[in-house]
């Protein structure tokens, strides 16, 4: 594989994201920019920098004939080529996209109308053959009703003042094929401009549209970038679901910044069979690849269960990017030494923290540099106090760092309560801030001044803010702490379980829960509390297949984690309930909801995968004796 040319700083040309691929289609039209793997595995249709330019250029021109410039419209295509050409075309041309998932189900329908009413759009960009899916399965649902569908992918691809020759000059004679598009000749966006929403919510009624603004996503691939670089062999892997985050920015954002090429397959390639992304990985020399701890988790089962496939070499992987919440350090140590004879190389497991208020990164762990893990006292831990112990100490529980901040972000934890910053031994909200901090909810101006413009209480921080400034923050919502400059993500403030004075963490509960039997797949419970109209109760719940329900059964598996549960926590659990595989609600990027979890509870619509039993009494834990 030839070697790209260095990225390069940015210009005053090249200062956003549109503004580098315009560069790059000019400088170097005909490399390889994405390409898309058929079934996971052989390289299928591919991109060239020219080629993406142009197909941007067309559909900005025709959105802004259909009156788009300047608004907004959902984005609904599936991890395909059609989605990188539609979003960049919404950038050229000043529509602010919001991505949302193809439904699959009705409920997928309902999020997509509520996604769209909030984002004050009627307008869905999409592709022929989706357009006829919603139209033939969801067609009759009130949802769909008033929602007009634009097939993108019909748009002609090359308009025809972008035939140049080298530096940009049109050559004479040129014309258009018959029945081509007019080019589209905007300036192209300002930085400060919204180049997208991402949702972070809409399993309630409730979604929220976190305005990204072009500016937020270049600080964010240059910081990245700057933690991660790629250097001049820089090649992306990506499985992840292109609407998300986490797949947008690995997939497509940051490739197109740093001018790597990205070697991209539907996610559902990876869930079907986990072994095609090391595949690929070690196939096309990839030296950046990121996922949830969930999918390094199914990777080490696909071994042990000797389903790894025809996984290679693996040296090249530099950045094993793992940006779920929790991060497990058992999940990081298992990768590590499972793959070591395929050349994986632990120091290139680069745990980090973000989320889509700060477009994505906030801290990762440095290139080329072992994660770091402290054990802490868990007695400690439920009072929200920091106290290494030893690793052999029964009652020490593993809190990897999720790395540090670079170039203009700053991290610190708060006392939520008080807004005091906390010392080094103490637990508290996370809060951020720097240039990746978006400029707040869609049409939710007292929310977003309460949630991106916190302010310290400044009488009592040690550093207070110049005369005059007043510095704001992210509030994230996340707990954890800081230490020798890292990140230690602890919990999440609304997911904590407090019992008798003392904080569980529903992520530790819910590892407990996997692990009392073998079996039971990664990231399958969901802990959380459900009031009962007489007292707060315990719920887990978990998912098990076929196999498990068989052997060792829904009653015994139902006892194990409920002896799991109260051995390592001293907690009793007073409801366990089993269902069937694919029952949790998820997130795009896998993770369980478990608030959404506890709505369903509460209505009675979690379907337990055995016949359902008589209600237990309070405290029992409803566990057969």
């Amino acid at each position: 594989m030839t070697p790209h040319p260095p990225p390069g700083r940015p210009d005053s040309a090249t200062d956003t994201l549109p503004g580098a691929l315009r560069a790059r289609s000019e400088k170097r039209p005909d490399e390889t920019a994405y390409v898309f793997l058929r079934d996971g595995e052989e390289p299928g249709e591919r991109l060239t920098w020219r080629q993406l330019h142009d197909a941007a250029r067309a559909r900005a021109a025709d959105f802004t004939r259909r009156g788009l410039a300047g608004r907004t419209a959902i984005l609904l295509h599936p991890s395909g080529p059609e989605f990188v050409r539609a979003l960049l075309g919404c950038m050229y041309a000043d529509v602010a996209g919001a991505p949302v998932q193809v439904p699959r189900r009705r409920q997928d329908v309902e999020v997509l109308r509520r996604i769209a009413d909030d984002a004050g759009t009627t307008t869905v960009l999409t592709t022929a053959a989706v357009a006829h899916d919603l139209r033939e399965r969801f067609g009759g649902l009130p949802e769909l009703a008033g929602l007009t569908l634009v097939d993108t992918d019909a748009v002609t691809s090359a308009p025809p003042d972008e035939r140049t020759r080298p530096g940009g000059r049109t050559r004479p004679g040129d014309q258009a094929p018959p029945g081509e598009r007019a080019a589209w000749g905007g300036r192209g966006p300002r930085p400060e401009g919204i180049a997208l929403l991402q949702y972070t919510s809409g399993s309630t009624g409730d979604p929220k549209g976190v305005m990204v603004t072009h500016a937020n996503f270049r600080c964010n691939a240059v910081e990245t970038e700057e933690l991660w670089p790629c250097g001049q062999d820089g090649v992306f892997v990506s499985w992840l679901p292109l609407f998300h985050d986490m797949g947008m920015l690995f997939g497509v954002l940051l490739p197109l910044w740093t001018g790597a090429p990205s070697y991209l397959m539907a996610p559902g390639a990876f869930i079907r069979r986990p072994a095609r992304w090391l595949e690929a990985v070690s196939r096309f020399r990839a030296t950046h690849s990121a996922a949830p701890s969930f999918a390094y988790e199914m990777c080490v089962r696909a071994a042990r269960e000797g389903l790894a496939g025809r996984v290679g070499d693996l040296s090249r992987w530099r950045v094993a990017g793992n940006g779920a919440e929790p991060i497990r350090w058992r999940t990081l140590r298992s990768f590590s030494e499972t793959f070591a004879p395929y050349g994986f190389s632990p120091r290139a497991m680069a745990p980090g923290y973000g989320l889509a208020e700060n477009t994505l990164k906030a801290t990762g762990t440095p290139q080329n540099r072992e994660p770091t893990v402290l054990f802490l006292s868990a007695d400690a831990l439920s009072e929200n106090r920091v106290l290494p112990v030893a690793e052999a100490d029964e009652a020490a529980t593993p809190v990897v760092s999720s790395g540090v901040t670079v170039l203009g972000t700053e991290v610190r934890t708060v006392d939520p309560v008080t807004r005091e910053p906390c010392p080094p031994d103490a637990i508290g909200e996370i809060w951020i801030s720097g240039p990746c901090v978006a400029a707040g909810y869609l049409g939710r101006p007292e929310l977003s001044e309460a949630t991106f413009r916190a302010r310290l209480n400044d009488t009592a921080a040690a550093a207070p803010s110049p005369p005059g400034v007043r510095r704001t923050h992210l509030r994230t919502g996340d707990l954890g702490f800081l230490r020798d400059g890292e990140l230690y993500v602890t919990g999440r403030l609304k997911d904590v379980i407090i019992r008798q004075g003392r904080n569980h963490y529903a992520q530790d509960l819910e590892l407990s829960a996997e692990s009392a039997v073998s079996g039971l797949r990664p990231n399958c419970a969901a802990a959380f509390s459900a009031d009962d109209g007489t007292a707060e109760r315990l719920v887990v719940v978990v998912e098990a297949d076929g196999k498990v329900l068989r052997e060792p059964g829904e009653r015994l598996l139902r006892r194990r984690v409920h002896d799991a549960i109260r051995e390592h926590h001293r907690l009793v659990a007073d409801d366990v309930l089993i269902v069937r595989r694919g029952t949790l609600p998820r997130t795009s990027s896998g993770k369980v909801r478990r608030r959404e979890c506890a709505r369903r509870y509460a209505d009675g619509t979690l379907s337990p995968a055995a016949t359902p039993r008589p209600a237990a009494p309070l405290g029992s834990a409803g566990i057969p004796r």
